[in-house]
């Protein structure tokens, strides 16, 4: 019997076929059918185990046509992932509006776009308390409430702010908390009471196609040794992850200065930078990614063949984070951990690690074969994939083939071209409109 949605047409096997999901694995038809219950309902799941399509789908069971108001609001502890929840629940093609408000994002485009509410609104703490207090949405008409990576918002300090919004919405059903950690206690504020409990965290903590290695350095600094391992891994997809910001642009200051392709991301950066890192890490324009723990959860970025830890996290909890994001769905991965002469293993390893010999013989890797073309234009433009790739293969003469991964945003577009023909693809294009529009066209840095 279809799992059915108060939409026509918009039964489970309709959403899972827009989202191109076969099936759904344990822990979301688990957390489907227990979201049915009047409790609240806690979700414990590692980082990439699809939490987000858990708690979209008995989201969208309880959205209703006919009434208006925001009806479920999402707290996401980080833009990245408040803007990743909102594109997956548009891919599910509901006919429901969905809006995303965060910082870093202009506050009066968000208060215009709230002026029709959405049924569905995500944002981070902050940025949605700050909606609240200038009375951007009605908080009286939503029923259902998702605390999405609740644990890490708490990390971040938005306790206060949490508290705050969660007190204005006085028409609560349903509350959703989810975690990749297991709280010790959940705050009183969050309005939890006796849930349902789904935690899949013992089962999968453990990594079985994890492979541990490490690299020792001569002395205390390490940055060179991190190059050489860098140099020997070649072109695989990796993810270096540091403690420190300083640590990850002086990592990729060496880089540059080796010419290393690589991008780096971390709360520094302004949003801008931080989306466009992600995009060519995604479409595979850089394969190497400097970063601190924020992006060790909660983003959508490609399978990574290797994790280093240039620096050891403090917990246990942060390197199965870290680690998560390799050997996924029966893979394979590697994590390394770059050591200093004299360093010691941290207390929580427990696995075998062997040792990675380092040459300083080792080439440096190869170019990605992928680069990104930036087009100043998007869906408010009424541009779409097609627009894009008529423009590419008519105008600029490629093949399909020559196309890698195209992103659509609200202002801007990315297309992924091979890196051998993006230079005389942009000579051609130059002067070319689309949909009548002539727009800013170039390789995106």
């Amino acid at each position: 019997m279809p799992y059915l949605y108060p939409m026509n047409s918009n039964t489970l096997e309709d959403v899972l076929k827009r989202l191109q999901i076969t099936s759904l694995n344990a822990m979301q038809l688990a957390a489907l059918e227990e979201a049915k219950k009047e409790n609240d309902l806690v979700l414990l799941s590692p980082t990439g185990s699809g939490k987000t399509l858990a708690f979209l789908l008995p989201l969208l069971a309880s959205l209703k046509s006919e009434v208006s108001g925001v009806q479920a609001l999402i707290l996401s502890p980080s833009r990245e992932l408040a803007l990743q929840i909102e594109q997956v629940f548009k891919s599910m093609g509901t006919g429901f509006k969905v809006n995303a408000c965060y910082g870093g994002h202009p506050f009066k485009t968000e208060k215009n776009n709230l002026t029709q509410a959405p049924a569905v609104l995500v944002g981070t703490p902050g940025r949605l308390a700050d909606h609240l207090r200038r009375n951007s949405f009605d908080p009286t008409t939503i029923s259902f409430l998702v605390m999405d990576e609740f644990d890490k918002a708490l990390e971040f300090g938005f306790e206060k702010d949490m508290s705050f919004i969660i007190a204005q919405c006085s028409g609560l059903k349903k509350r959703m908390l989810t975690s990749a950690t297991k709280p010790l206690e959940i705050p009183a504020f969050a309005g939890i009471q006796s849930p349902i409990e789904l935690n899949y965290l013992t089962t999968t903590k453990a990594l079985e196609g994890l492979e541990l290695k490490s690299v020792r350095a001569e002395g205390h600094d390490k940055l060179y040794t991190l190059f050489k391992l860098i140099c020997k891994i070649g072109d695989g997809v990796s993810l270096v992850f540091c403690n420190h910001r300083d640590a990850v642009d002086r990592i990729s200051e060496l880089l540059h200065e080796q010419g290393v392709v690589h991008d780096v991301f971390h709360g520094g950066l302004e949003q801008e930078n931080r989306e466009r890192a992600l995009i060519k890490f995604r479409n595979g324009s850089h394969r190497l990614l400097i970063t601190t723990d924020l992006a060790s959860r909660g983003l959508d970025i490609p399978e990574i063949e290797h994790v280093i830890h240039y620096q050891l996290p403090l917990t246990e909890d942060s390197f199965i984070h870290r680690n998560g994001r390799t050997a996924r769905m029966h893979a394979e991965g590697t994590a390394y951990l770059v050591m200093a002469k004299d360093e010691e293993l941290p207390k929580y390893i427990h696995q075998k690690i062997s040792e990675e010999p380092l040459s300083d013989k080792t080439p440096l890797p190869e170019l990605p074969l992928w680069e990104t073309l930036y087009i100043g234009g998007g869906k408010k433009d009424k541009i779409n994939k097609v627009d894009i790739v008529g423009l590419l293969l008519q105008k600029g003469g490629l093949a399909k083939d020559d196309l890698g991964l195209i992103e659509v945003q609200d202002k801007s577009s990315f297309v992924a071209i091979k890196r051998d023909k993006i230079h005389q693809t942009l000579n051609a294009i130059r002067n070319e409109k689309i949909k009548k529009m002539k727009m800013r066209m170039a390789i995106s840095r």
